[in-house]
């Protein structure tokens, strides 16, 4: 089966995320997508992040209802910062049935030369970029044969505009699932 990895911290995952994975599951050759949770990016501070269990519940309630999607937490036992190509290498030794590839945003294909290994990426696996508002595409890499470039529905969303809205008060209504909302004013995460 070909697993397309959507990696990052979801902190919170919001409807773009899932606009995003459902489209490469529906409109790309990918059979479904694993959102995987990130518990250290290496370009990121641990420290802005809600606890790791707690954002893969909420990446698990936001998909459960769609057999295309699914949660993982294969970062969560792996050294931390976590590298995708260490991530990479540990999936293709537990699952060598699939097929993965990376699903990433135009930002992330931008400094994906900065990443770890990052040759052994464009070698091994392909890549699915969906563009990012402000993001520019049009480096070296996007021409790259592993590189597919997709022009995904868009938004201007981060989970850190989400985190915002939510510490401030204001409404987070159709920008978050309505049961994860539920969850985070239930539990006041990101207060």
């Amino acid at each position: 089966m070909k697993i397309g990895l959507f990696f990052g911290s979801f902190n919170p995952i919001h409807i773009g995320h899932l606009i995003i994975a459902d489209y490469m599951a529906t409109q790309s050759d990918m059979e479904r997508v694993w959102f995987v949770v990130s518990p250290q990016n290496p370009f990121k501070k641990k420290t802005t992040l809600a606890n790791d269990y707690q954002r893969l519940h909420l990446v698990r309630m936001a998909v459960q209802d769609n057999p295309d999607l699914e949660a993982s937490k294969i970062e969560f036992g792996l050294p931390q910062p976590s590298y995708t190509i260490d991530t990479l290498a540990h999936l293709r030794e537990q699952h060598p049935e699939h097929e993965f590839s990376l699903i990433m945003g135009g930002d992330n294909l931008v400094q994906l030369h900065k990443w770890k290994n990052y040759e052994q990426i464009l070698k091994y696996y392909s890549i699915y970029v969906y563009r990012r508002p402000g993001a520019n595409t049009d480096v070296k890499l996007a021409t790259h044969p592993s590189v597919t470039l997709l022009d995904a529905p868009l938004m201007e969303l981060s989970a850190s505009e989400v985190r915002r809205r939510i510490k401030a008060g204001l409404s987070t209504r159709y920008i978050l699932p309505d049961a994860i909302r539920e969850e985070i004013d239930k539990s006041g995460l990101y207060r």
